[in-house]
């Protein structure tokens, strides 16, 4: 019977379909749920979201196996912009978004004009693309409780929960850094962003230098370096404005008019003017008075801040880098009217100690990095060591005067507060690098009066550590991250003025952001599909409250709402959610505030596990560039087992996996050796009782309960690659070996491969279930999701026979590697076993253990040992090495080995292997030289 994966797949998806095999309703078994991040359907699913949903299915399927009653559901975000933004560039027909939506999603023409509102555009990819590869996948999801975001019930539990915040303190109103999109208008968040996720918000200071009776504010996020700077540089081509803002007289970029007026800043433009009429005109310094000269520069960036920029080189690399080019372009100088003379009297000025640099720290970076221009990519790396080591080390000079001595890091924001009240600085955001909206709007850092969470309270944070202590973080290195992200965690905007989502229920002007909606979605899993019974008109406040907090929380319980708790307490708390290593910093973080808020502790998570990135052959895969593979063109390929297989076994889930079509292939092409070997068990005559078992099936049964353990303990730490790896591969090696080893028509190994596939079976079907499923029925008449997880026999496991087994292999690689080295074929094989002397010796060393002093104290008390002298001293050596080398319950299972009988056995199987004699010599018994090499549990051996 051929391996032919997708009939295969498809029988057995139909019939769990027609079954409700996974629709999980409470019942008398221990409850697990376990959880993904629900979709994000403004575009289709690809390779890398297979392995997202795939990973906790696995372990859902190895939980049922273990006998609990497991919930794993699936809902569909589509509150925010990104699926409105789609449509939009959809409807102006961009080019871009109708190539991925034709070339790379495989839209057919006819579909597009359905696309073109926001919940025809979800709904399309929904069914055509993440339902249709899940169902494909084998993903074991109870689709009784999917929804939307945007759905009417699933708002009306929303409006609960930010009532109760709001009603419990966490929530407040103020101005407050949001990201802007300036095309929408509309503030934006993580989800929305093409560009920039990572872009952080920066607080700059302005500087405010004095030019005729005007500012010129500069940004640095040194304010301390103030007293260091020694000129500024503007762009002579860009644009530039004088402008009364707030009242005063400021020259800023044009650029920076927009950005200043996003921050609640009033601003006037007055004049318009080129950059070129501030080169060499002169600045004042509002600290230190001083006049400081303005020099043209092409790597000023007019979009940056003011755009006009101030130069310490004595503690910036990239400042003295630029100073060095700028006094040797005289010619340049002399085209701006500027005397080359005063530039080179520019000199840098030291104003921070710190250990390991000289005066001029930036000169000193600039040398050990060999940098030679502003084009060297090193010089990135420079600026940062120097910035970090005076941050953390650097001290103030005495021109300081009260600051003098200290490390900036302890002063540097009482410093700068100083210096603003005295009216000297002012501040400005700016982000950390470039941001673009999904929509491809540029996005700015804007201040809006919002409703922010309050992720500050300490005491919440408080909680949410407790939290963190008490769940199983996977793996172990995350737990610190996300204490990190609690303490960083300041006020986080949680509502806009534009996109799908729950309107906020005081104030329907706005509505709840995507991050914000998305914290404790997974209670409503718990009665998604009960709910639908209830009108949503009685959705209220109090069924809500009656639903989580019991029929004490109001005075009149909603009896619907009590029948849906019982379902709520029984699936919860969320055992386990996977999700992805970048969500720690928002969306994870934010479920886990949430629950510490809104639930009791027995509530409160049990574990996360994180997952790693996907490479699409060896590079990062892109929708918008194609650089992805559609799981549907995967599983017609290769089939759905082969995908999931690789997914799993490539990587842990944890780990970034590389996609790469010749390895899937490979693992397509093992999978169906896998398949015809299972048959060829399957349609042997297997015996229905256990027959007679010689050692070797004794050896292989012991191995198994091994395998057995550690693909437990793999499972139970979501370990997908161990478990397949121990599952598929090791017994795949163990197996090999066998048939090798022993005849396999004999009765007792027909039924020994039976067991060992039965096992196998049950062993790999969280991983590969359509497969095993069928070869499980066709072995014993049910799917294997209708038996158990294997348990370990301790009565299988025998350490004598699996160290015999391995003695028995060591001797043959032996003899492979005499054969390889001389390229003999041999016609005799003479097996030497040591001297009984050479037996006590041993028996001596695992008596004193490895230890050569005792050992041979021990053995030169035998007067006939001791005559033996140096040979004795060598064996000695070689066999404490023995020791050291196994361990305990391997070094007890030699003891009770019967060497001889052991290599008879050998003898017998190395003669078929080589179809040659074989002879088992005591040493005692011959005058080959070569037996003297013999050892005790290794044979000399002689070829001819």
């Amino acid at each position: 019977m051929d391996y032919t994966p997708r009939d295969i797949e498809r029988k057995w998806q139909e019939r769990w379909a027609e079954r409700g095999r996974y629709e999980a309703d409470p019942d008398d078994e221990e409850a697990t749920f376990v959880t993904v991040p629900y979709p994000y359907p403004s575009g289709g699913m690809h390779i890398g979201h297979a392995r997202t949903y795939t990973v906790p299915d696995v372990y859902a399927r190895y939980r049922r196996l273990q006998g609990d009653n497991v919930l794993f559901p699936i809902g569909w975000h589509v509150t925010g912009t990104p699926i409105v933004g789609a449509v939009n560039r959809l409807q102006k027909g961009e080019e871009e978004q109708l190539s991925v939506l034709r070339d790379t999603y495989n839209v057919p023409e006819e579909e597009l004009e359905s696309l073109e509102t926001p919940m025809g555009f979800a709904r399309y990819f929904i069914e055509n693309h993440y339902k249709t590869n899940m169902r494909s996948l084998g993903l074991s999801i109870d689709w009784r409780r999917e929804f939307t975001t945007n759905d009417e019930r699933y708002s009306k539990f929303i409006t609960w929960q930010y009532e109760t915040l709001r009603d419990r303190g966490r929530l407040e109103k103020g101005l407050h850094p949001v990201k802007y999109c300036t095309e929408e208008e509309n503030p934006v968040t993580t989800h929305d962003i093409l560009e920039g996720e990572e872009a952080e918000f920066q607080e700059y200071t302005l500087i405010k230098f004095g030019h005729d009776g005007a500012t010129i504010p500069m940004a640095t996020l040194r304010p301390e370096t103030v007293r260091g700077v020694t000129n500024a540089y503007i762009l002579p081509e860009g644009q530039y404005v004088e402008a009364t803002v707030d009242g005063e007289d400021w020259i800023v970029s044009t650029a920076a008019v927009e950005k200043l007026e996003l921050q609640q800043r009033e601003v006037i433009v007055n004049r318009e003017f080129a950059g070129e009429e501030l080169v060499g005109e002169t600045v004042t310094n509002p600290v230190t008075e001083e006049e400081v000269l303005i020099l043209p520069a092409a790597f000023v960036d007019p979009d940056n801040a003011t755009g006009i920029v101030m130069s310490v080189p004595a503690h910036s690399p990239d400042d003295w880098v630029a100073l060095q080019a700028a006094k040797a372009d005289t010619e340049r100088m002399a085209e701006y009217g500027i005397d080359p003379a005063a530039v080179q009297a520019i000199e840098p000025r030291s104003i921070i100690d710190v250990e390991g640099y000289g005066e001029f720290p930036a000169k000193d970076a600039v040398e050990e990095f060999g940098i030679e221009s502003q084009d060297d990519p090193a010089l990135e790396e420079a600026t940062q060591q120097v910035y970090n080591r005076e941050f953390h080390a650097g001290q103030l000079k005495a021109m300081y005067d009260e600051y003098a001595g200290e490390v900036i890091e302890d002063v540097r924001d009482e410093l700068a507060a100083h210096f603003q009240s005295q009216g000297a600085f002012d501040t400005m955001h700016e982000f950390s690098e470039d941001v673009v909206c999904r929509c491809g709007g540029t996005v700015e850092v804007a201040k809006q009066e919002t409703w922010f969470l309050r992720y500050s309270d300490e005491d919440w944070k408080e909680e949410t550590r407790k939290i963190v202590r008490n769940m199983d973080a996977i793996p172990e290195n995350t737990r610190e991250q996300y204490y990190h992200t609690i303490d960083w965690l300041n006020e986080w905007p949680c509502i806009r003025n534009y996109g799908l989502g729950t309107k906020l229920p005081w104030d329907e002007d706005f509505v709840i952001e995507p991050l914000s909606d998305s914290t404790i979605y997974m209670a409503y899993y718990t009665i998604a599909h009960r709910i639908e019974d209830v009108p949503t008109e009685d959705l209220t406040r109090d069924f809500f409250d009656t639903l989580f907090y019991g029929p004490d929380a109001v005075e009149t319980p909603d009896e619907r709402a009590l029948e849906l708790r019982e379902e709520w307490d029984y699936w919860y708390p969320v055992d386990y959610r996977c999700s992805a290593n970048d969500l720690i910093s928002n969306h994870l973080s934010f479920y886990l505030f949430h629950h510490a808020e809104l639930f009791e502790e027995p509530q409160w998570p049990q574990g996360i596990t994180i997952m790693g990135m996907g490479l699409l052959e060896g590079t990062k895969m892109s929708s918008s560039k194609g650089h992805v593979v559609l799981p549907t063109d995967a599983i017609e390929e290769y089939g759905a087992d082969t995908v999931r297989f690789f997914l799993l076994n490539s990587a842990e889930p944890w780990q970034d996996y590389d996609w790469r079509a010749e390895d899937v292939q490979g693992t397509r092409d093992q999978l169906a050796g896998f398949w015809r070997r299972a048959q060829e068990i399957i349609q042997s005559e297997v015996p229905e009782t256990q027959p007679e078992l010689e050692r070797i099936d004794r050896w292989l049964l012991s191995e198994l309960q091994g395998v057995i353990r550690k693909v437990t303990d793999a499972m139970e730490g979501f370990s997908t690659r161990h478990a397949s790896q121990d599952a598929f591969y090791q017994l795949e090696e163990v197996l090999r070996w066998y048939r090798k080893r022993t005849d396999l028509d004999r009765p007792g190994a027909r039924w020994t491969r039976a067991e060992v596939l039965r096992t196998r079976l049950r062993l790999l079907a969280p991983i590969i279930p359509f497969m095993t499923n069928e070869l499980h029925e066709q072995l014993v008449g049910e799917p294997v999701e209708d038996a158990a997880w294997p348990e370990p026999d301790p009565s299988l496991e025998s350490e004598v026979v699996e160290t015999e087994e391995r003695l028995i292999e060591a001797v043959t690689e032996d003899v492979r590697d005499i054969v390889d080295v001389t390229g003999t074929d041999p016609t005799e094989i003479r097996l030497f076993l040591a001297a009984d002397w050479k037996h006590r010796v041993f028996e001596t060393v695992l008596e004193t253990g490895p230890d050569q002093g005792a050992a041979m104290s021990e053995v030169m008390s035998d007067p006939e040992l001791r005559e033996k002298g140096e040979a004795v001293n060598d064996l000695v050596g070689s066999l404490i090495e023995v020791v050291r080398e196994r361990s305990d319950e391997e070094i007890e299972a030699l003891s009770a080995i019967d060497e001889t009988d052991l290599y008879e056995e050998a003898a017998r199987f190395l003669a078929r292997t080589y179809d040659a004699t074989v002879a088992v010599v005591p040493e005692s018994e011959t005058e080959a030289s070569k037996a003297e090499q013999a050892e005790p549990f290794r044979p000399a051996i002689l070829l001819e």
